[in-house]
């Protein structure tokens, strides 16, 4: 019985995953248009993607992880933004510059990669013991 649990917990959390990034993907989107209203573009980007990293690490950690916020956690989980950055820029460059695709579709190709990469890595830094 065991056996079959882990794989269910591991769905569960991606479920809950998938729901919390949509989460805050429009909390962070709010953010930014809001922000237009007052300030320029890269400040508002800059503080919306800077939430996005607070929101992000909060949700993970209470809602698709279950598990206690600690201060290494909190240090250690911007470097999945800044994984899933590098990630979707090559992926992105692959898409367009060297299979030849149209950049406006290459979204798409990085959140298909990037998506299972940044679960495993806020897991691995998220539940490590």
């Amino acid at each position: 019985m065991a056996a079959y649990s882990r794989p269910a917990s591991i769905r569960a959390e991606g479920l809950r995953f998938l729901v919390s990034g949509a989460i805050n993907t429009g909390a962070t989107f709010a953010l930014y248009w809001g922000l237009l209203l007052i300030t320029e573009y890269p400040v508002a980007y800059t503080i919306a993607f800077l939430a996005g990293i607070v929101l992000g690490y909060v949700l993970n950690s209470r809602y698709v992880f279950k598990v206690k916020a600690s201060a290494r956690s909190a240090l250690l989980f911007p470097v999945v933004y800044l994984v899933q950055y590098v990630l979707g820029i090559v992926v992105l460059w692959i898409w367009t510059d060297r299979l030849g695709f149209p950049a406006k579709y290459g979204v798409f190709a990085t959140v298909a990669v990037t998506i299972p990469v940044t679960f495993v890595l806020s897991r691995l830094i998220l539940k490590r013991n």
